[in-house]
């Protein structure tokens, strides 16, 4: 099943290599970094410190690696970290927001089993940490036969994964048992793991860390400075929308144009989830009817005055959840499976999501348990009912404020997911023996016995 997986990917790359180079011309996606893809990773100088090696996909992962990232470099000072990701967006951010901790930032190499071993034998790390549920069976099994031990950590299970992984169970449960323990975020996750065969003493029940990270990536002067530049904050209602997806930004103009017709001093911002797709919505923006305004543009006395704002920018959305009145998280209307509802709940922002939130599903029950979320229903007509939901919450102050105090409530009382995570790795990490996996499962079974 290796050696078909190993083609299968091989047989992919080379299928999408067109793609690929239209793609790198168009935007540098996917050439950016190809050298480090391949196994070609900038030399270490750890001066004789135990490397820890921390994937996150993208931006989401490495935002939510931030707490902790900070308390596992306190607890282990001597720990040299250094941090991956497959995105250039996630690249770019992993760079700013872990320029302190890590020893360096790389891009994730493809999974065949020659660049995995190129790019160990560069790091010989003690350990590797995988942000949420990347599956990586070459670099699984080959840390495994090196004793290096591997932990998923803020683990998670899409319905659409599990679907997907049910089909190929044997192979997965393979994969799956070359993992040291899987830390995952609700019990659900955690059931759905053991159904796909990992071994029921390697699953720790650890929750969200999003939860502990959502205020901290909020960077208080960033917010003052886009606050000020924008005149947001006075007076008038700043709609945020979100982690939007195609065609949810034609479906929010449509509402906010409904809004408009009887609350005409709302304010709309709208952050797109790809990076890529900022010159197709800014041109979409300009075709309205409203004035607009571009996060990358050079400031101009006119950005006070923009009926819509444009975040064309990476990891500020964190720090405009602060200014927001409401704020609608997308990828859930369009049916990607919702994207993080915590970071606006967090800021006490009354947050709307649509109908398919998948990928948040223990979150998105949590916050309508509390009637701390609108959620949208199926609608056919979802620009109406994102206009109804929004023009009822601007004519009812009191309930909008109530629902996002029950989300900050929510998140407050769901914190501490960092702590038992870091709980389940310090033992591991600190083994007087790291290369005796015996003695970390025991560790482990300690740990989830506790």
């Amino acid at each position: 099943m290796y050696l078909l997986y190993s083609l299968l990917l091989t047989l992919g790359f080379v299928l999408l290599l067109p793609r690929f180079a239209l793609d790198a011309l168009r935007q540098g996606k996917y050439i950016t970094g190809l050298r480090q893809r391949l196994g070609n990773i900038p030399a270490l100088n750890t001066n004789g410190r135990r490397v820890v090696w921390l994937h996150c996909v993208s931006v989401g992962e490495a935002q939510a690696a931030q707490s902790l990232v900070r308390q596992l470099k306190e607890a282990l000072p001597n720990v040299s970290l250094v941090v991956s990701t497959t995105t250039v967006t996630g690249q770019r951010l992993a760079r700013t927001i872990f320029r302190e901790q890590a020893a360096a930032v790389f891009y994730f190499p493809i999974d065949w089993a020659w660049t995995v071993r190129r790019v160990l034998r560069r790091l010989n790390p003690a350990a590797i940490l995988i942000m949420e549920t990347e599956l990586w069976p070459n670099l699984f099994r080959i840390a495994r036969k090196r004793n290096i031990p591997v932990a998923v950590l803020n683990g998670r299970i899409s319905d659409k994964s599990f679907g997907r992984y049910k089909k190929v169970r044997s192979f997965i449960a393979r994969v799956l048992n070359d993992l040291t323990v899987a830390a995952m975020q609700s019990d659900q996750d955690a059931s759905r793991i053991r159904e796909l065969g990992l071994n029921d003493d390697r699953v720790v029940v650890t929750g969200n860390v999003k939860f502990d990270n959502a205020e901290s990536v909020a960077d208080e002067k960033l917010t003052n400075t886009i606050r000020d530049r924008f005149a947001f904050g006075d007076g008038r209602p700043l709609l945020v929308a979100a982690s939007t997806h195609d065609p949810e930004e034609g479906i929010v103009i449509e509402a906010f144009r409904k809004v408009r017709a009887l609350h005409n001093q709302t304010r709309l911002l709208i952050a797109p989830r790809h990076p890529e797709r900022f010159r197709e919505v800014a041109s979409l923006l300009a075709n309205s009817e409203f004035s607009i305004a571009l996060r990358s543009a050079a400031p101009n006395s006119n950005d006070a005055l923009a009926d819509m704002v444009l975040l064309d920018s990476i990891g500020e959305l964190g720090a405009v959840y602060r200014l927001a009145d409401i704020a609608f998280v997308g990828g859930s209307i369009a049916e990607h499976g919702g994207h993080n509802l915590i970071e606006p709940a967090a800021h006490g922002v009354c947050t709307i999501t649509g109908p398919h939130t998948s990928n948040f599903a223990a979150i998105t029950k949590a916050l309508l348990a509390e009637g701390a979320l609108v959620q949208l229903d199926n609608a056919n007509e979802p620009a109406a009912e994102l206009a109804q939901a929004i023009t009822q919450l601007l004519s009812d102050e009191a309930r909008r404020l109530h629902i996002g105090e029950r989300a900050q409530t929510v998140c407050e009382s769901n914190r501490g997911a960092t702590n038992r995570t870091l709980n389940l790795l310090i033992p591991i990490l600190s083994a007087a023996q790291p290369s005796d996996r015996n003695t970390r499962l025991s560790t482990i079974q300690t740990v989830t016995a506790k």
